[in-house]
């Protein structure tokens, strides 16, 4: 079994990531791990969002912006299986920040997107949200820390 999981963070809306998270995993195992903070536009942050991840303009004042993260990120996405808790969220973040850095959404040419969300929900598991289903399954989280969540996604899709 073949994917990576991805999570974003963002600091204002979803065109702003500001963290993103990356485990491929190559046979059902984890191969590699990649995370990278990422300076928003205007280094900006809301106070929802900092309580949230805890993540602020000081963390990302030196972090490079989206588009010197892209080649990275499309490095471990392209062609590939990838896999979110909520697909609506990290997929839409990807998105808008490709867009917003006018950067062609089909250039990842990613082979499908896999929601485990979706996936445990229709298991019956309610409320089946990242930090719940961890600790049923006993996986550690550091819940709203890109790696972290990430990785505990790509756990929950191998127990699938």
């Amino acid at each position: 079994m073949n994917f990576v999981a991805i999570d974003f963070e963002y600091a204002v809306g979803q065109d702003s990531a500001c963290a993103v998270g990356i485990v491929t995993v190559e046979n059902g195992e984890i191969v590699e791990e990649y995370q990278q903070l990422i300076q928003p536009p205007g280094n900006r942050y809301t106070y929802w969002t900092t309580r949230v991840h805890g993540l602020t303009s000081r963390d990302t004042a030196n972090s490079p912006p989206f588009p010197e993260v892209y080649p990275e990120i499309k490095k471990r996405l392209a062609g590939k299986i990838v896999v979110a808790h909520n697909i609506g969220t990290d997929r839409s973040v990807l998105h808008k920040n490709m867009t917003l850095h006018d950067i062609d959404p089909s250039d990842l040419n990613v082979e499908r997107w896999e929601c485990t969300l979706k996936i445990y929900r229709a298991k019956g598991f309610k409320p089946c949200g990242l930090d719940v289903l961890c600790n049923h399954f006993g996986i550690t989280l550091d819940h709203h820390e890109v790696l972290s969540d990430a990785r505990a996604c790509a756990k929950l899709y191998l127990m699938r």
